[in-house]
């Protein structure tokens, strides 16, 4: 249960960050989140509407996963969540630390609360 609440909880912030990217990039909210400039999210808008788009498939796995369950689910819920986790480490090096604590860490807590079998 509790893992099923954690992976739902990292699917919801990543269903938010596709929302950010995809649709509210260049505007005071989106900027804000990114701590980009109005320059700067006017150039990458595409950019970061892909990068979204990616947010919304990790997002998509980790709810099939849930609503799938069974041994199907936990497959699926396994391999997105270290998806998160890796994506979560390589942006915490290349682009912003914070993203650590945003995105990794959440989905390591649900990970290990799945392998757990909590």
């Amino acid at each position: 249960m509790i893992a099923q609440i954690l992976a739902a909880l990292v699917a919801a912030i990543h269903a938010y960050i596709l929302v950010l990217e995809m649709f509210l990039w260049d505007t005071p909210r989106g900027r804000k989140a990114f701590g980009t400039t109005a320059d700067f999210a006017a150039q990458t808008r595409v950019l970061a509407a892909n990068q979204g788009l990616y947010n919304g498939f990790l997002a998509a796995g980790l709810i099939y996963g849930m609503v799938r369950g069974g041994d199907e689910g936990f497959a699926f819920l396994v391999f997105f969540l270290a998806c998160v986790v890796v994506a979560g480490l390589y942006g915490a090096v290349t682009a912003s630390r914070k993203i650590l604590f945003i995105q990794a860490l959440p989905a390591v807590l649900a990970l290990a609360a799945l392998l757990a079998g909590i």
